[in-house]
C-alpha cells in the first residue's frame, strides 16, 4: 500500500494543473483503485476479515487526501490509523481461516 500511495502522490504532483490530468486520470484512477482494493482485500483476508472492509479504508483515505479539513476528514483519519495498525503492524491469523491458508504457508 505504501508503494500505491507513493504512486498516487507522484501522479498528482506531476499531473495536477496539466492539460492531460483529466484524460490520463480516467485511466490512472480506476487502475489505482483496483490495485489498492486487491492489495487491501488480500491483507484483510490474511487478518480474517472480509475484503469489503477495503471499501471503508479507501473511503476514509478519500476524505483525508491530501489532508483532513473537516469533521468527516477527522473520521477518515481515524479509519486510516486503524487500517495502518490492523493491516500494517499486526500479524495475520495463525493457521487457515475462512479465506484460506496464511500468505506464508
Amino acid at each position: 500500500m505504501v508503494v500505491l500511495v507513493a504512486v498516487l502522490a507522484l501522479f498528482q504532483w506531476f499531473a495536477v494543473g496539466q492539460w492531460w490530468h483529466v484524460p490520463v486520470g480516467w485511466v490512472f484512477y480506476p487502475a489505482w483503485v483496483y490495485a489498492a482494493v486487491c492489495v487491501l482485500a488480500k491483507r484483510l483476508h490474511d487478518r480474517g476479515r472480509s475484503g469489503w472492509w477495503a471499501a471503508g479504508v479507501l473511503i476514509g483515505f478519500n476524505f483525508i487526501w491530501p489532508y483532513p479539513d473537516s469533521l468527516v476528514g477527522a473520521a477518515g483519519l481515524i479509519v486510516i490509523i486503524w487500517a495502518a495498525v490492523e493491516l500494517g503492524w499486526m500479524k495475520g491469523e495463525e493457521g487457515a481461516n475462512r479465506h484460506g491458508p496464511p500468505l506464508d504457508a
